[in-house]
Protein backbone atom coordinates (compact mmCIF):
# COMPACT_ATOMS: atom_id res chain seq x y z
CA UNK A 1 0.00 0.00 0.00
CA UNK A 2 1.32 3.42 -1.25
CA UNK A 3 -1.01 6.76 -0.15
CA UNK A 4 0.13 9.95 -1.26
CA UNK A 5 -1.26 12.79 0.97
CA UNK A 6 -0.02 16.13 -0.87
CA UNK A 7 1.16 19.12 0.37
CA UNK A 8 -1.89 21.27 -0.11
CA UNK A 9 -3.94 18.90 1.47
CA UNK A 10 -2.28 19.20 5.26
CA UNK A 11 -3.40 21.27 8.24
CA UNK A 12 -2.24 25.01 7.64
CA UNK A 13 -1.70 27.67 10.40
CA UNK A 14 -0.30 31.79 9.36
CA UNK A 15 0.30 33.05 13.16
CA UNK A 16 2.40 36.07 11.01
CA UNK A 17 5.46 35.12 12.39
CA UNK A 18 4.91 31.38 11.85
CA UNK A 19 3.68 29.43 9.17
CA UNK A 20 3.02 26.18 9.65
CA UNK A 21 1.95 22.26 7.51
CA UNK A 22 0.78 20.08 9.52
CA UNK A 23 0.73 16.25 8.03
CA UNK A 24 -0.69 14.77 11.53
CA UNK A 25 -3.66 16.84 13.62
CA UNK A 26 -1.94 19.09 15.85
CA UNK A 27 -2.71 22.19 17.41
CA UNK A 28 -6.35 24.14 16.40
CA UNK A 29 -6.05 21.23 13.15
CA UNK A 30 -7.98 18.14 13.69
CA UNK A 31 -8.67 15.31 11.45
CA UNK A 32 -9.65 11.99 12.43
CA UNK A 33 -8.52 10.62 9.23
CA UNK A 34 -5.32 11.67 9.57
CA UNK A 35 -4.23 11.76 14.07
CA UNK A 36 -1.02 9.59 13.37
CA UNK A 37 0.72 6.75 11.52
CA UNK A 38 2.09 4.39 13.61
CA UNK A 39 4.28 6.24 16.33
CA UNK A 40 4.79 8.67 14.20
CA UNK A 41 2.73 11.56 15.75
CA UNK A 42 3.46 14.83 14.64
CA UNK A 43 5.17 16.02 11.37
CA UNK A 44 5.12 19.92 11.40
CA UNK A 45 6.98 21.58 8.07
CA UNK A 46 7.23 24.55 9.87
CA UNK A 47 8.46 28.55 8.70
CA UNK A 48 9.79 31.23 11.23
CA UNK A 49 10.01 34.89 10.60
CA UNK A 50 13.35 36.82 11.37
CA UNK A 51 13.84 37.79 15.48
CA UNK A 52 10.62 35.58 16.10
CA UNK A 53 9.84 31.99 17.91
CA UNK A 54 8.52 30.11 20.27
CA UNK A 55 8.65 31.52 23.82
CA UNK A 56 9.21 28.92 26.95
CA UNK A 57 6.57 25.97 27.11
CA UNK A 58 6.29 22.46 28.06
CA UNK A 59 6.07 18.92 27.02
CA UNK A 60 6.21 15.85 28.84
CA UNK A 61 6.19 11.71 27.10
CA UNK A 62 7.21 12.53 23.50
CA UNK A 63 10.54 12.32 21.35
CA UNK A 64 10.83 15.64 19.73
CA UNK A 65 13.40 16.01 16.65
CA UNK A 66 14.01 19.39 14.47
CA UNK A 67 15.41 18.79 11.52
CA UNK A 68 16.59 22.23 10.14
CA UNK A 69 16.17 23.02 6.24
CA UNK A 70 17.47 26.57 6.49
CA UNK A 71 18.51 29.14 8.77
CA UNK A 72 19.65 29.05 12.35
CA UNK A 73 17.26 28.18 15.84
CA UNK A 74 18.39 29.31 18.78
CA UNK A 75 17.35 26.32 21.55
CA UNK A 76 17.24 26.87 25.23
CA UNK A 77 15.24 24.57 27.56
CA UNK A 78 15.05 23.36 31.64
CA UNK A 79 17.69 21.05 31.53
CA UNK A 80 20.48 23.95 30.89
CA UNK A 81 21.15 23.65 27.40
CA UNK A 82 21.33 26.55 25.02
CA UNK A 83 22.81 25.76 22.04
CA UNK A 84 21.92 27.82 18.20
CA UNK A 85 20.78 24.85 15.69
CA UNK A 86 22.19 25.47 12.17
CA UNK A 87 20.87 24.08 8.55
CA UNK A 88 21.69 20.19 8.87
CA UNK A 89 21.91 20.15 11.96
CA UNK A 90 19.14 17.91 14.14
CA UNK A 91 18.18 18.15 17.50
CA UNK A 92 16.04 15.53 20.00
CA UNK A 93 14.84 15.99 22.82
CA UNK A 94 13.44 13.34 24.84
CA UNK A 95 10.83 15.17 26.86
CA UNK A 96 10.39 12.27 29.17
CA UNK A 97 8.89 13.36 32.78
CA UNK A 98 8.62 16.41 31.82
CA UNK A 99 10.60 19.58 30.50
CA UNK A 100 10.39 23.53 29.47
CA UNK A 101 12.16 25.25 26.55
CA UNK A 102 11.93 27.54 24.00
CA UNK A 103 12.70 27.85 20.29
CA UNK A 104 13.73 31.55 18.59
CA UNK A 105 14.92 32.50 15.08
CA UNK A 106 17.84 34.90 16.28
CA UNK A 107 18.22 36.44 12.45
CA UNK A 108 17.04 39.81 12.21
CA UNK A 109 16.36 39.39 8.37
CA UNK A 110 16.47 35.58 7.52
CA UNK A 111 13.62 33.19 7.98
CA UNK A 112 13.92 29.53 9.69
CA UNK A 113 12.54 26.45 7.52
CA UNK A 114 12.54 23.32 9.69
CA UNK A 115 10.49 19.52 10.03
CA UNK A 116 9.61 19.27 13.61
CA UNK A 117 8.91 15.88 14.45
CA UNK A 118 6.97 13.83 17.49
CA UNK A 119 7.42 10.24 18.08
CA UNK A 120 5.06 8.36 20.62
CA UNK A 121 7.79 6.72 23.27
CA UNK A 122 8.11 3.03 24.15
CA UNK A 123 6.86 4.05 27.65
CA UNK A 124 6.42 6.79 30.18
CA UNK A 125 8.41 8.58 32.69
CA UNK A 126 11.89 8.94 31.38
CA UNK A 127 14.45 11.46 32.75
CA UNK A 128 14.93 14.28 29.76
CA UNK A 129 17.58 13.61 27.85
CA UNK A 130 19.11 16.45 24.83
CA UNK A 131 21.18 15.43 21.83
CA UNK A 132 22.13 17.56 18.91
CA UNK A 133 24.04 16.23 15.55
CA UNK A 134 25.45 17.92 12.22
CA UNK A 135 25.18 15.41 8.88
CA UNK A 136 27.16 16.97 6.13
CA UNK A 137 25.58 16.86 2.99
CA UNK A 138 27.96 14.44 1.95
CA UNK A 139 27.02 11.94 4.69
CA UNK A 140 23.44 12.06 3.02
CA UNK A 141 24.00 12.55 -0.38
CA UNK A 142 22.97 9.29 -2.63
CA UNK A 143 22.56 7.37 0.37
CA UNK A 144 20.22 6.46 3.20
CA UNK A 145 22.02 8.33 5.98
CA UNK A 146 20.18 7.09 9.04
CA UNK A 147 20.30 10.45 11.55
CA UNK A 148 18.31 8.56 14.08
CA UNK A 149 17.41 4.94 15.96
CA UNK A 150 16.98 3.06 19.42
CA UNK A 151 20.78 2.46 19.86
CA UNK A 152 22.45 5.53 18.10
CA UNK A 153 24.27 3.35 15.49
CA UNK A 154 26.31 5.01 13.56
CA UNK A 155 26.43 7.73 15.04
CA UNK A 156 22.69 8.61 14.82
CA UNK A 157 20.98 10.32 17.68
CA UNK A 158 19.14 8.09 19.91
CA UNK A 159 15.43 8.04 20.42
CA UNK A 160 13.24 5.88 22.76
CA UNK A 161 11.15 4.29 19.98
CA UNK A 162 11.75 1.34 17.22
CA UNK A 163 12.07 3.91 14.81
CA UNK A 164 14.98 4.66 12.27
CA UNK A 165 15.19 8.09 10.65
CA UNK A 166 16.89 8.82 7.18
CA UNK A 167 18.10 11.94 5.58
CA UNK A 168 18.97 12.14 2.08
CA UNK A 169 19.55 14.29 -0.54
CA UNK A 170 19.56 13.14 -4.49
CA UNK A 171 20.69 14.44 -7.67
CA UNK A 172 19.07 13.65 -11.20
CA UNK A 173 21.19 10.40 -11.56
CA UNK A 174 20.84 9.17 -8.24
CA UNK A 175 18.55 5.75 -7.16
CA UNK A 176 17.83 4.13 -4.10
CA UNK A 177 16.29 0.89 -3.09
CA UNK A 178 14.95 0.48 0.76
CA UNK A 179 13.84 -2.94 1.88
CA UNK A 180 11.73 -2.83 4.55
CA UNK A 181 11.68 -5.88 7.15
CA UNK A 182 8.05 -7.79 7.22
CA UNK A 183 5.45 -6.33 9.55
CA UNK A 184 7.18 -3.01 9.47
CA UNK A 185 5.86 0.49 7.69
CA UNK A 186 7.26 3.54 6.23
CA UNK A 187 6.80 7.13 5.79
CA UNK A 188 8.26 9.05 3.23
CA UNK A 189 8.57 13.51 3.19
CA UNK A 190 9.62 15.36 0.54
CA UNK A 191 11.27 18.38 2.09
CA UNK A 192 12.66 19.94 -0.93
CA UNK A 193 12.67 19.43 -4.76
CA UNK A 194 10.89 16.20 -6.18
CA UNK A 195 11.03 12.64 -6.03
CA UNK A 196 9.46 9.45 -8.01
CA UNK A 197 8.57 6.84 -5.78
CA UNK A 198 7.86 3.68 -7.24
CA UNK A 199 6.52 5.39 -10.60
CA UNK A 200 4.51 7.66 -8.37
CA UNK A 201 5.73 11.66 -8.74
CA UNK A 202 5.56 13.73 -5.22
CA UNK A 203 6.56 17.09 -4.72
CA UNK A 204 7.80 19.50 -2.09
CA UNK A 205 5.61 19.02 1.30
CA UNK A 206 4.24 15.84 0.00
CA UNK A 207 4.44 12.58 2.21
CA UNK A 208 3.81 9.25 1.69
CA UNK A 209 2.44 6.34 3.27
CA UNK A 210 4.04 2.65 2.93
CA UNK A 211 2.53 -0.70 4.55
CA UNK A 212 2.46 -4.18 2.94
CA UNK A 213 5.76 -3.45 1.26
CA UNK A 214 8.92 -4.61 0.98
CA UNK A 215 10.66 -2.84 -1.22
CA UNK A 216 10.55 0.55 -3.04
CA UNK A 217 12.39 2.20 -5.51
CA UNK A 218 13.36 5.96 -4.59
CA UNK A 219 14.44 8.58 -7.97
CA UNK A 220 14.52 12.52 -8.71
CA UNK A 221 14.17 14.11 -11.84
CA UNK A 222 16.39 16.87 -10.42
CA UNK A 223 17.64 17.56 -6.78
CA UNK A 224 15.72 16.95 -3.80
CA UNK A 225 16.20 16.06 0.21
CA UNK A 226 13.72 14.13 2.00
CA UNK A 227 13.11 11.66 5.37
CA UNK A 228 12.04 8.13 5.19
CA UNK A 229 11.08 6.97 8.46
CA UNK A 230 10.81 3.27 9.47
CA UNK A 231 8.24 2.47 11.67
CA UNK A 232 6.18 -0.59 13.42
Amino acid sequence: MLALRRSKDRGYAHQGWLESWHSFSFADYHDPAHMHYSVLRVLNDDRIAPNSGFGTHPHQDMEILTYLLEGSLEHRDSMGNGSVIQAGEVQRMSAGSGITHSEFNPSESDPVHLLQIWILPDRRGRTPEYEQKKFLPEERRGRFCLIASPDGRDGSLTIHQDVRIYASILGADDTLVYDFDPGRKGYLQVAAGELIVDGRPLREGDGLRIAQRERIAIGTPGQTEFLLFDLP
